[in-house]
Formats: structure tokens, C-alpha cells, sequence
């Protein structure tokens, strides 16, 4: 980020700052994901990187303004490169709406929750038309999902949500709580509702840290679900009911955790709970 900031002059405003980025990544490195947001695409995980640079005073930042400090210069002059400095030259001199409609116009789907998209393009339908092509499709009905964030960033877990058209995320860790960036519950409910999910915390369905220890073949795995099954889910009728109502009333519902494979995960025991209270009207999707 230092080095494409250099590259662009020293300083640019937030705005403008996220767009390069988002360039720079689609064209030479796919340093940072994206999710599509209100103001088209944006990443959490590099404005996370961005607060460490100002603590370690290599930015000078405020809510609008992204600038090198003198400190930075050491550090982004071995980073140059004819690449960065090419790329520099090709968009630098697009600003503001003027570079989020080369955004909106090269990458639709990053565009389907902005709230400017329509007056930007005012006179452009095509783009337009593109934007609403990319809109996920979520159907008439509900449906249910789950998913973990296992081996993605926070950006590729959302856009996973996104494009599956889910309108709720519910989190059934016990303690919603992560090492991983974005992950831990504040954060990953505000970046929900950055792409217009909804999120709740269900810790009544979770499994204690201490009954985890020592899973290592899926043998270890199933015996712990047994239990869970037999032991936990039956006390939890009532908040079963309501997931399956949510899903039959015509939410797309997705059910997360750790875990990247369901099958060494207890939301896959929530799910399959849910789907049997259905009577087998509701399939589960795992994402």
C-alpha cells in the first residue's frame, strides 16, 4: 500500500485511495479482496493494515486522506517498480466519481449495493444494465446454508454470503471469539451489515472449547456430535423452531462456525436439525 501510495504521489483521498487499490489488485496482484459495498468496492482487511501503518507511523490518515509520512520513504523506495509506476501513470490522473465510474463500469458486481451507482451512470444504461445482471439471485424462497471461515480472508467469506444471496447470518460458536481478522463478533457483524446481512449470535448452540480438544481422526469428530446431537440439541427445540420458521418464512439463513468441512463441524447437526423438523421440504447448501 505504501509503495502504490508513493507511486500515486504521496497522498490521495480515501475515497479514491480504496478505487486504486481495488485496480492495482484486479490488474497486478491480488494483494486485498473485495466486497461490494455502498460505495462499490471496498476491503476491511486492508483498512485494518492501514491503522497498524499509522500506529507504526508510516501514515499520516484522518477519515478522508491517506499520506505518506517521512518515515515511509526508506521502506517504499525498495518497493518501486516499473509495474507500480506504470499503473501510477495509466489511472492518477482519474479522480473521484470520474475513477469510481472506471470501477463501476469494468466490474459490475462490485456495484450492486452502491448508492451512487445510479447517478454516476445517469447516462450510461448499459453499465447499468451490467450492474443488475450481478446481482445474485436469491429465488422466491428461503433456504439454508452454512459455511466457515476456515482458510478465507473476511472478504471472500462475504462475498461467498453475497453472491448466495443470504440475508442472515447465524453465528453458532459457543464463544464468538477469533484470532482471525474479522472474525470475533463485533467485527463480524458490522461487516455484515457493510453488505446487508444480518447478524445474531446463537451461543446456545455451540460446543464448549473444552469438549474439542483432542478431535484428530473423524472417528473423535462423530462421537462428538453424537453427544451433541443426543445431549444439547434436544434442549434447544424452541431456537431449532424459529431458524426453521425464519427459512420457511423466506430467509436465506446460513449457519457458520470455524471450520472449513462441515462434516468436522456441529453446525452441520444443526442444519441436518433444522431440515428434519421440515420434513424434508428444506435442503441444505454448505458453502
Amino acid at each position: 500500500m505504501l509503495a502504490l501510495l508513493d507511486a500515486l504521489g504521496g497522498e490521495a483521498n480515501n475515497l479514491d485511495f480504496q478505487k486504486y487499490l481495488f485496480l492495482y489488485c484486479q490488474e497486478q496482484a491480488p494483494v486485498y479482496d473485495f466486497v461490494p459495498s455502498k460505495f462499490g468496492a471496498f476491503s476491511y482487511t486492508s483498512h485494518a493494515d492501514r491503522r497498524k501503518l499509522v500506529e507504526h507511523g508510516l501514515l499520516q490518515t484522518d477519515d478522508d486522506r491517506w499520506a505518506l509520512t517521512p518515515a515511509a520513504a526508506a521502506i517504499v523506495e525498495s518497493e518501486r517498480s516499473p509495474e507500480l509506476n506504470q499503473f501510477a501513470r495509466q489511472y492518477k490522473q482519474l479522480r473521484g466519481e470520474a475513477l469510481v465510474r472506471e470501477t463501476y463500469c469494468r466490474f459490475p458486481y462490485y456495484a450492486i449495493r452502491s448508492t451512487i451507482a445510479y447517478r454516476i451512470l445517469r447516462n450510461n444504461p448499459g453499465a447499468r444494465r451490467a450492474i443488475r445482471s450481478a446481482r445474485p439471485s436469491a429465488g422466491a424462497s428461503g433456504g439454508l446454508f452454512t459455511i466457515g471461515y476456515e482458510g478465507r480472508s473476511l472478504e471472500q467469506y462475504l462475498n461467498l454470503l453475497v453472491q448466495a444471496g443470504v440475508g442472515r447470518l447465524t453465528d453458532v460458536r459457543r464463544n464468538a471469539l477469533s484470532r482471525k481478522y474479522g472474525f470475533s463478533r463485533s467485527s463480524l457483524q458490522n461487516a455484515c451489515a457493510g453488505v446487508g446481512i444480518e447478524y445474531e449470535h446463537i451461543p446456545e448452540l455451540g460446543i464448549d472449547s473444552s469438549e474439542r480438544r483432542d478431535l484428530i481422526e473423524q472417528a473423535d469428530y462423530d462421537a462428538l456430535f453424537s453427544r451433541y446431537r443426543k445431549e444439547t440439541l434436544p434442549a434447544q427445540s424452541s431456537v431449532l423452531n424459529r431458524l426453521l420458521k425464519a427459512v420457511e418464512s423466506g430467509d436465506r439463513l446460513a449457519l457458520t462456525c470455524f471450520e472449513h468441512n462441515v462434516g468436522q463441524c456441529h453446525r452441520g447437526c444443526v442444519a441436518h436439525a433444522v431440515q428434519r423438523r421440515s420434513n424434508g421440504a428444506i435442503n441444505t447448501r454448505h458453502l
